[in-house]
């Protein structure tokens, strides 16, 4: 079978890494292959993972892949070019003379920094605990969740890392890095959009800054270049794919907004995995939030293209909620009961969940919530317990859609969703419901993977990125069925029970709280 020309896509997410290939320039998928990759929690709230492993089961989704392909009729050499998109704010730091882990990643939603926050706001002038103080220069405020905090965290923890990094031997970057440096076979590389997510990066200049770095205390030495999201990187250098050039890098959730159209300022995105995360295209205007949202660049396609920044809310669990179900309640046997499981009751049973299981995200940015399940009465049972689950997810959203709207003075009308999560139907109906705006569903979930592969054809080719991609049809629109009332008090209990999460961990509430609005 002849397919023309084929784009690859490397996808690694926090939970799972997969490699697609897509026709040229379409959402088609002509194969795929995706692997778990296991989480490792060495204590209450640290996340990690193997970042050999890591490597190892990219490999293999490659491999598995390419198989698939030939099965087709399809020739490796029919891929022309391939992307890397990735999981953010995750943190690696390895030795560039031997390429050996310095240290097991550290995962995004892990919260051990929580010290060094506390240590780095203590040196602020004047004492003035602001959380936004860097946020003029990087967009982003101070929070456990960035990559510069895990790093210095490493610097002040790990001695052969402290060491490492005086003696000009180690090297740090984003899960991208990771996969670039070890793919091209020592090219020490990153795109915008994951510079952003670091707090070392200018959102204005778009290159590393002296001021952030010295606030950080980290060495320049040890900082990937940083490109634009679409261009050509370097050849690959394993034999799957020896010779073909790697023309695309995004952050996983720019790469999503990408894959969903929303090119134009004012559309947005959210995706559903272990965490939420929405993006709102904001065009060349850089926007500061003053309700708890990040500034952050969407992406810049090739060299000389201008920039294109966005506002984001950040959700730490979404997916990772019904993990917990499943792993530490066992009320929930696999992913795909759930739905099933929440339809067997009519509504949550005015049950509310808050998982802040290591703190809140946006709007909040509090790391001393705890999760908390409100209005348990002697009618409860575990299908209303998972029924709210979803519900918080959708909750959440409607969090940082208000103070979106807040920000930019224009609502949505619509909100394009994408992400494993998304075969749920009740969790999009109850979404729709929740915001009182259609939520529309993309014929493919995986749009993190097809928005990689049209920045990676589109370097390699300059064709048009908005491209008439078959994205949604009216089966896949989910509109409100409740009214405003309603929506309005379900919401005022959402937000009694968030209130009631915070304070729990009151380990740092001497230092600041990060309640508080931008």
């Amino acid at each position: 079978m002849k397919f023309g020309k084929l784009i690859g896509a490397i996808d690694e997410g926090t939970s799972s890494a997969r490699f697609m290939i897509f026709k040229a320039g379409t959402d088609e998928i002509v194969c795929y292959h995706q692997m778990n990759v296991p989480q490792i929690y060495p204590q209450e709230g640290w996340v990690e993972q193997d970042p050999m492993l890591i490597l190892t089961v990219v490999s293999t989704c490659i491999d598995e892949a390419l198989k698939k392909l030939i099965e087709l009729g399809g020739q490796v050499q029919d891929i022309v070019a391939v992307g890397v998109t990735n999981q953010r704010e995750s943190t690696l730091v390895w030795d560039k003379n031997t390429g050996k882990p310095l240290h097991n990643a550290i995962i995004w939603l892990d919260m051990r920094t929580s010290s060094t926050v506390d240590h780095l706001m203590e040196s602020i002038p004047n004492k003035s605990y602001n959380k936004n103080y860097l946020k003029p220069l990087c967009g982003l405020p101070m929070s456990p969740y960035f990559s510069g905090l895990k790093l210095r965290w490493l610097k002040d923890n790990v001695p052969h890392v402290t060491k490492a990094m005086k003696d000009g031997t180690c090297l740090f970057g984003n899960v991208d890095a990771w996969l670039i440096w070890n793919l091209t076979g020592g090219l020490h590389m990153t795109d915008v959009t994951n510079a952003s997510r670091t707090m070392l990066m200018n959102i204005e200049t778009l290159q590393w800054d002296s001021h952030l770095l010295k606030f950080f205390d980290l060495p320049r030495s040890i900082l990937p270049e940083i490109h634009s999201s679409a261009e050509v990187y370097g050849n690959i250098a394993w034999p799957a794919l020896k010779g073909i050039p790697i023309a695309a890098c995004m952050g996983d959730q720019q790469a999503a907004l990408v894959g969903q159209q929303c090119l134009q300022r004012g559309q947005a995105k959210a995706t559903f995995g272990t965490g939420c995360f929405l993006l709102y295209n904001t065009g060349n205007s850089i926007v500061s939030s003053a309700h708890g949202l990040l500034t952050t660049v969407g992406y810049q396609l090739g060299k000389n293209a201008n920039p294109f920044y966005a506002l984001e809310g950040s959700v730490a669990i979404a997916g990772a909620a019904l993990n917990w179900l499943k792993d530490n309640l066992g009320i929930v046997d696999e992913f795909s009961a759930v739905e099933k499981i929440a339809n067997k009751v009519d509504d949550c049973g005015d049950v509310y969940f808050v998982p802040a299981f290591s703190g809140l995200y946006a709007p909040y940015w509090n790391q001393e919530a705890r999760g908390v399940i409100c209005g348990i009465s002697d009618q409860t049972t575990s299908e209303h317990i998972v029924r709210a689950t979803l519900e918080a997810v959708c909750f959440q959203v409607r969090d940082i859609l208000d103070a979106m709207n807040k920000d930019c003075g224009i609502p949505l009308t619509k909100l394009k969703v994408d992400g494993g999560m998304t075969a749920n139907s009740l969790l999009l109906q109850t979404q729709a419901d929740l915001v009182g705006i259609n939520v529309i569903r993309p014929k493919i979930a995986e749009t993190t993977s097809l928005g990689i592969a049209l920045a990676a054809y589109k370097a390699i080719s300059d064709a048009d990125i908005d491209v008439p991609v078959s994205n949604t049809d009216a089966n896949r629109t989910f509109k409100p069925l409740i009214n405003e009332n309603e929506r309005d008090m379900r919401y005022s209990k959402w937000k009694m029970a968030v209130d009631r999460s915070f304070g729990w961990d009151s380990s740092h509430s001497d230092v600041r709280n990060l309640s508080s609005s931008f």
